[in-house]
């Protein structure tokens, strides 16, 4: 298994309060799955989602990425795990507006001590993968906002990671924008990437071949899903 969770809690004391943001979550997730997490707001999908990112720990329960265990980390080996292990793509895209799409995507592997000809090669390669060869030199505000979110992806592809982490990944994106980006996470998924999504768009979710159901903290219901047609 590429992710195993176990009994994960995560409590946040609030106005002298204790809240449990998640309440005993199992999950696991096999190496090329596809899966989407759903749950309206509060659910605690972006606490499970800090979770898997390794952007936070659990107040209790266990949390193993590719056979290390997270939850007994520091902050600078969750930082050491982030860029080696988990490519994000958030719905505001998160892109430096003064730099190129190339250099944007270049960044994780500037953490991680690549020289810069090989690190120009590898998100050379990544743009390309995602249709932007032709716009490499092109900065933000200079591409449309799907545009953007493909850079966005190249950049979460770029250090060949184990798990790309999408948090709401069209929440920024028209329709049809929306299902070109779909499309493209479908694409990844073929060629052996593990993708998880976390979104409240059902239409989304059922882009995934797992939806995982959050509610009040715990996982509701797990449901299959056939490939979409087309």
């Amino acid at each position: 298994m590429l992710i195993q969770a176990k009994d994960l809690m995560k409590i946040y004391k609030m106005d002298g309060e204790e809240v449990h943001a998640l309440d005993g979550v199992s999950l696991e997730v096999a190496p090329g799955e596809y899966l989407a997490i759903m749950g309206p707001s509060g659910s605690g999908k972006s606490t499970l989602m800090n979770l898997i990112g390794c952007l936070d720990t659990p107040t209790s329960g266990s949390y193993v990425l590719d056979g290390e265990e997270i939850a007994k980390l520091d902050d600078n080996g969750l930082a050491r795990i982030r860029n080696r292990k988990i490519g994000f793509v958030f719905q505001t895209f998160n892109l430096l507006p003064r730099a190129t799409s190339l250099h944007n995507v270049e960044l994780p592997l500037v953490y991680s001590g690549i020289s810069g000809g090989e690190r120009k090669k590898r998100a050379m390669a990544a743009m390309e993968s995602v249709g932007l060869g032709q716009r490499a030199l092109h900065r933000p505000n200079e591409l449309s906002g799907g545009e953007r979110q493909r850079v966005a992806v190249a950049r979460a592809l770029v250090t060949h990671p184990s798990l790309i982490l999408a948090d709401e990944p069209t929440g920024n994106l028209d329709s049809k924008t929306g299902k070109e980006i779909m499309a493209l996470f479908g694409s990844l998924h073929a060629q052996g990437n593990t993708i998880i999504l976390v979104t409240h768009d059902r239409t989304v979710a059922e882009n995934a071949r797992r939806i995982v159901m959050i509610r009040d903290g715990k996982i509701e219901r797990e449901e299959r899903v056939s490939p979409l047609a087309g």
